[in-house]
């Protein structure tokens, strides 16, 4: 078996736990792993099988159940020699004796037997101000307040509550800075006790000085008291009898379900219980009869008139019974169990709390840790950084000094090249100066060339203009050498005619003749016309004759000039026509059928001394 009875003792199913209540159920563990704890001698968490018989035969007669030896052999029969190890003393406590045990024995004698085993070994009687039954009662009260986890331990703050419960009961006065100094002192020990430090913490008189030993005794007996026998209110008070009505003094003890009354406090003769449940009620009664401070505590069955010793008291008792008859009714569990709970509860949110803290904390911690680590990473870096910069600081100084002197060398020939530069620009300027003057010059060559082309254009326009006259002065003379024909014809015809007619026809050449004589004077006319238009024919083309050598001479004058600002390109390699219309107006082929044509025209108009010798009929 095992010290550790938390994997053991808390997997209990409903159906185990039933006839026991869990609380009790694990304060009967406690004070049973006090007694196996005092067993294993060479503390291994072996306890050998013949103590086992003895311990679960004394647990079965204490708890006041039938004790089946013969189950106990079954139970461990692979181990009939030697400590138990294989199967363990948990299963077998579970199912032979807590699973069989009621709430109908006596506890404190339960725990007696269990104290019993276990002091004999752990407990050291030297140097203590107390005897073995405050001993006993601080144990029992340890089994209270410790955690519900093994090894079993009570932490501070359940060590500060029993401590300033203790001294209020012995009418100290707790001091807080004291308790403070002693837990500085438990921090090397987790902040807790086991149960027989804690008895010598108390039985050395460590926090009750100036106490002596009787009210030390008193003061553990009131705190057992209230937290192991569940006594919420004790004391002296005077009671009416219900057969002879006559009023005696009894000690009364008020627990959560009953108030017992006793002739004295040593609790050796007890004269009755008043059952306390949900429907009982407690009143303040009148004086009367010559006593005071009354009070009654009605039940379904029968009332109790109770006379207190002063009104506090009074007052005091009608509130402890009115508080037990009202946690009765809700079913809620005597004050200091409740409140041993509660503290618990908040002993265990602030453990999840400190455990959820502590978990944060860790992950902080291992979060600034890799911050650590990488800002020692960035710190190396930074530094293998500030290393290169110096090293490239002190290249590019190098450098720059360098690039320095290779800058005063470049300057220098930088403004050698300068002066150089300035004399070419000085150079080219009178240079662009000649350029532009030629520029103007061409210009105004270009400009005089425009107004030669135009007079030259205009020339083309008047020359236009004589030919077309002049061909319409042809064509009237080839309709008067028609018309002259036709009459040339008509006399022909006439003198072929009878002679009779010849007198006519003579008349009529008269006639004739003298219309010839006109028509003779109408060509000379027309003669004179072509002549001055032929005149006017030769001035034009002597205007145009000059026109063209003037355009001729500027466009040499041009040619030579753009000769001087751009290259001369080779010109065509036949021979280029000048006409009156311009270099290359017409073809070959055009120029030749417009010479033939103009001859052929030429050819057919008769002269005026032809017209003259044309012999008339």
């Amino acid at each position: 078996m095992r010290k550790q009875f938390t994997s053991s003792a808390t997997p209990l199913s409903s159906s185990e736990t039933l006839p026991l209540k869990m609380g009790l159920r694990d304060e009967l563990l406690k004070a049973i792993w006090h007694a196996f704890t005092a067993l294993d001698v060479d503390k291994s968490g072996k306890v050998s099988k013949s103590q086992l018989k003895v311990l679960s035969h004394n647990l079965c007669t204490v708890m006041k159940i039938p004790h089946d030896p013969v189950a106990l052999e079954q139970h461990f029969r692979d181990d009939d020699e030697g400590p138990v190890s294989n199967q363990g003393y948990m299963p077998y406590l579970n199912r032979f004796i807590l699973d069989k045990v009621q709430d109908n024995f006596d506890r404190i004698d339960f725990n007696r037997m269990c104290w019993t085993l276990c002091a004999r070994k752990n407990l050291n009687r030297n140097h203590l101000l107390i005897s073995d039954d405050d001993a006993f009662k601080i144990w029992c009260i340890f089994n209270f307040l410790s955690e519900d986890r093994y090894p079993l331990v009570m932490v501070s703050e359940e060590i500060e509550y029993f401590l300033r419960k203790l001294t209020e009961a012995m009418g100290g006065s707790w001091i807080e800075e004291k308790f403070e100094d002693y837990k500085l002192q438990l921090s090397s020990k987790h902040q807790c006790l086991n149960v027989w430090e804690l008895i010598e913490l108390v039985g050395m008189g460590h926090f009750s000085k100036g106490m002596d030993r009787h009210t030390l005794s008193m003061g553990i007996n009131e705190v057992f008291q209230e937290l192991i026998l569940d006594m919420l209110k004790q004391g002296y008070m005077m009671k009416k009898g219900h057969k002879r009505k006559n009023w005696t003094e009894r000690w009364f003890l008020l627990k959560p379900n009953l108030i017992s009354y006793y002739v004295s406090e040593d609790l050796t003769e007890k004269k009755g219980d008043i059952l306390l449940d949900g429907n009982c009620c407690v009143e303040s009664l009148p004086d009367k009869e010559g006593k005071k401070c009354l009070f009654y505590v009605k039940c379904s069955d029968k009332s109790f008139e109770i006379s207190a010793s002063d009104k506090k008291k009074k007052q005091e008792w009608i509130q402890a019974i009115q508080t037990s008859i009202t946690l009765l009714k809700v079913g809620r569990p005597a004050p200091h169990h409740e409140a041993r709970q509660k503290r618990r509860e908040l002993r265990q949110k602030q453990q999840a709390e400190q455990e959820e803290l502590e978990l944060r904390m860790r992950e902080l911690q291992t979060a600034n840790e890799s911050k650590q680590r990488e800002l020692e990473a960035m710190r190396k870096k930074l530094e293998e950084a500030a290393a290169n910069a110096a090293e490239e600081e002190r290249r590019r100084l190098q450098t720059q000094s360098e690039l320095q002197d290779l800058y005063r060398v470049e300057m220098e020939k930088e403004k050698m090249v300068r002066q150089q530069m300035e004399e070419q620009v000085a150079q080219k300027s009178s240079e662009l100066e000649q350029y532009l003057q030629r520029v103007r010059e061409l210009e105004n060559m270009y400009h005089r060339l425009e107004d030669a082309l135009e007079e030259e254009r205009q020339a083309r326009q008047d020359e236009e203009a004589v030919r077309k006259l002049q061909a319409r002065l042809l064509e009237e003379e080839v309709s008067k050498r028609a018309e002259l024909e036709q009459i040339h014809l008509y006399q022909q015809q006439t003198i072929s005619q009878t002679q009779a007619e010849k007198q006519e026809l003579e008349r009529e050449q008269l006639a004739k003749e003298s219309a010839l004589q006109s028509a003779m004077q109408q060509l000379q006319q027309l003669e004179d016309d072509r002549q001055g238009a032929l005149e006017q024919y030769e001035e034009v083309m002597k205007k145009l004759a000059d026109a063209a050598n003037n355009t001729k001479s500027w466009k040499d004058k041009v040619a030579h000039h753009e000769g001087l600002i751009r290259l001369i390109q080779p010109g065509p390699k036949y021979p280029q026509k000048i006409t009156n219309w311009g270099p290359a107006a017409f073809t070959e082929t055009e120029l030749s059928l417009r010479e033939k044509d103009w001859q052929e025209k030429k050819n057919r108009a008769p002269t005026l001394q032809e017209l003259s010798l044309t012999p008339l009929l």
